[in-house]
């Protein structure tokens, strides 16, 4: 585990900004994790990244753990290590899509343990140590409706929907939200990933694809008080190509 936090060119963005508490991200090297990241330090959070990838240019207010998230002792490590967190965001994941008769069981089971097992592992450990106000977002997909040559990574996502569902009836007593966002196709890194030619992305009726700033804003939204009386809900961006 390496741990580090220095300033670098973003760090304008904290300017004037209330200090709001630490808000754990995983995936926060890149994409939508690294949207959210931004996002979340320019409204006041503390941000700790949780990526297997390094993070050269942290701003300020912002601790890159490298950690492969998937290594089960290795994540166990990392959580147990951290202090007291107001909020998680679990944005971390890839696609990998196959039809039927060409399912591919070890790619599927990668999906499901990065997906659906490190956010039951990091809800496990950190949301029963929340106190009231506490926050989760789990970013999800509009496929998790189902999708041709997507069953498996769908599959990953309505999990995701099912758990957060259970965890919200188990905390809302305590005053703590859990929630799924799920964006439809987003212009990051993982849109042109060359393992998911075989079924490319649909263009949304508004003619572009969702902006992984659009689902910064909208975590950011469901982090903070304004959201307290929503929990349990999957809040879909997808341009209307779920009409």
């Amino acid at each position: 585990m390496r741990i580090h936090s220095e300033t670098g060119v973003e760090t304008v963005i904290r300017s004037g900004a209330k200090l709001l508490g630490s808000a754990v991200v995983t995936g926060a090297a890149s994409g939508i994790g690294r949207a959210i990241a931004l996002r979340l330090l320019a409204d006041g959070w503390n941000v700790i990244g949780l990526d297997r990838q390094s993070v050269d240019d942290a701003p300020v207010g912002f601790s890159a753990i490298k950690v492969e998230l998937t290594d089960r002792a290795e994540l166990a490590s990392v959580l147990a290590d951290l202090g007291e967190v107001g909020a998680v965001v679990h944005a971390a994941g890839f696609m990998r899509t196959a039809s039927l008769g060409e399912l591919d069981a070890d790619e599927g089971a990668a999906m499901w343990r990065l997906h659906v097992g490190v956010a039951a592992e990091i809800a496990d450990v950190l949301l029963p140590k929340m106190n009231s106000g506490g926050r989760m977002v789990l970013i999800g997909s509009r496929t998790a409706a189902g999708a041709a040559g997507r069953s498996q990574y769908a599959a990953c996502k309505a999990a995701l929907v099912g758990m957060a569902r259970s965890w919200a009836a188990e905390l809302a007593p305590k005053g703590i939200t859990v929630n799924v966002v799920a964006p439809g196709a987003t212009e990051t890194p993982m849109l042109n990933d060359p393992a998911r030619a075989g079924t490319p992305p649909r263009m949304p009726p508004i003619g572009r694809y969702i902006r992984a700033e659009e689902v910064a804003a909208l975590t950011s939204f469901l982090l903070g008080p304004d959201a307290s009386a929503i929990t349990g809900q999957q809040i879909v961006i997808c341009g209307g190509g779920s009409i």
